[in-house]
């Protein structure tokens, strides 16, 4: 059969290709998915288009020139391959995949069952809240803390929202008034602005001089990190759910003595650590999260809604990436309908 997909050809360089893909050669544990919907990672997709991500231009690395771009893909699946366990013939489904109108993806990734009421893209764009759920799996949450979350894009959006779920107080750090007031409309009642010594001190105002107990960097930037250091409270925890990418000069011995000194625990927030599906006792996993997402966004206690922008057919994969590239204000979340 003939199917489209994205792919990233070189640096700043995107194409909606075709190829041939044989359907009727499913292996074990494979699913041949009818696409409906997929959602664009601002943050890992762009990174790699613009080359920002040093890997794609090294041989043998998972998003080398050319690669199928997308990870966040919910369709209807078509055949099963033998030994599928996961899902059935005619089940929608939440994969990992890629950006295509057919695609094959292995159960020992991820598949979770969408249900039946949702909209495919709004399931979709879960995806981006699976990533940002990983900074609440990674914190320890003790009563109330108070919680800055630095950088409101999709990501930051959806763990500030998250972590008030848990009841935190949150505070939510962006200079750009339109993420501020965006996140006010999604539930976060505290957002700061401002060059980062204004954002510090009214942090410092809000907690009464303490700083945040959970820091959270959600931009994947370094800068943004050292700054989110001078804002954790003595004790307190700094997590990094971006994937910082750009080199930055600093004083690498400022930020690590202030993290001495201090005794703040430094986490790490790769969603890929936490295993695919449940393997001792009530670990979470990545199954586990997501039919929690699914879970809050039926009850509508998770705003994700708010947070889609534009719905693009996948023709429009080149003004996608732009829009979200220069545009981030207007083009806060883009899904591509493919059905």
């Amino acid at each position: 059969m003939r199917i489209r997909e994205v792919v990233v050809t070189g640096q700043n360089q995107v194409e909606l290709q075709t190829r041939d893909l044989d359907g009727s050669a499913l292996g074990p544990g494979d699913l041949l998915i009818d696409t409906e919907a997929t959602f664009i990672s601002a943050g890992t997709e762009l990174a790699n288009y613009t080359g920002k991500e040093p890997k794609v231009f090294v041989p043998g690395q998972w998003c080398t020139y050319p690669w199928r771009s997308g990870y966040g893909n919910v369709g209807v699946v078509r055949a099963v391959g033998p030994g599928v366990t996961r899902a059935a013939v005619g089940d929608r489904v939440f994969t990992y995949a890629n950006h295509g109108s057919t695609v094959v993806f292995n159960q020992q990734r991820l598949v979770v069952g969408v249900p039946d009421d949702m909209d495919p893209v709004l399931a979709a764009a879960a995806r981006m809240a699976g990533v940002a759920m990983t900074g609440i799996i990674v914190s320890e949450i003790r009563d109330a803390p108070w919680v800055a979350v630095f950088g409101l894009g999709m990501v930051g959006n959806l763990a500030a929202q998250m972590f008030h779920l848990r009841g935190c107080r949150v505070i939510g750090v962006d200079p750009v008034a339109a993420r501020r007031e965006l996140a006010a409309r999604c539930g976060i009642d505290v957002t700061v602005g401002g060059t980062p010594e204004e954002a510090q001190a009214a942090i410092m105002e809000h907690t009464g001089g303490k700083g945040a107990g959970i820091a959270v960097d959600a931009v994947g930037h370094s800068a943004v990190v050292m700054q989110a250091a001078k804002a954790t409270a003595t004790f307190g925890q700094l997590v990094l759910l971006g994937s910082p990418r750009v080199p930055v000069e600093g004083n690498l011995t400022m930020l690590l003595s202030d993290i001495h000194l201090r005794m703040i625990t430094m986490r790490g927030a790769l969603e890929w650590c936490v295993p695919m599906y449940p393997d001792i006792g009530e670990r979470t996993s990545q199954y586990s999260k997501q039919q929690t997402i699914f879970a809050w966004l039926r009850s509508g206690r998770l705003r994700l809604a708010e947070l889609i922008s534009h719905r693009l057919p996948p023709e429009e994969i080149k003004q996608a990436y732009k829009g979200l590239l220069r545009q981030p204000e207007t083009y806060t979340g883009v899904a591509l309908a493919w059905k």
